[in-house]
């Protein structure tokens, strides 16, 4: 599974007043076409449920936490995402989906390309056979 956490450079202020961290140059392996965030998940809900052909996706809890179980049609894993300064890149034909939101989660989406309907799979068992040629 080729989806990876990645460090976000993280600034931290010597006088006290906060850390900034800074999404710029190499940190991420494309351009950012689209930027979304979800808010006000209920924590019994869940999110996701797709896969994508050909864009990538780079998540961020920028407040609170939440779970990503990531399936490559032959392994899956769950990432607990609690750090702002911690971001989840998912590579593309990985089914993805979101749960166990704590309260005040925000999760940010920094995506490489537009909104593209053809690029999504929605249904599991046509993920699966998109990964199984």
């Amino acid at each position: 599974m080729k989806s990876s956490i990645i460090d976000i450079p993280k600034i931290v202020d010597k006088e006290g007043r906060g850390n900034l961290s800074v999404i710029e140059k190499d940190v991420l392996p494309y351009s950012v076409k689209r930027v979304y965030y979800l808010y006000d998940v209920p924590s019994d809900s869940s999110r996701g449920g797709h896969a994508h052909k050909e864009q990538l996706e780079f998540l961020i809890a920028v407040s609170g936490s939440f779970d990503v179980i990531l399936d490559d049609g032959s392994e899956k894993k769950k990432v607990t995402l609690n750090k702002p300064n911690k971001g989840l890149l998912i590579d593309t034909k990985t089914w993805r989906e979101l749960e166990n939101f704590s309260s005040g989660s925000v999760c940010i989406v920094l995506s490489s390309g537009e909104f593209d309907e053809a690029d999504y799979i929605r249904e599991y068992e046509d993920f699966k056979l998109f990964v199984s040629r």
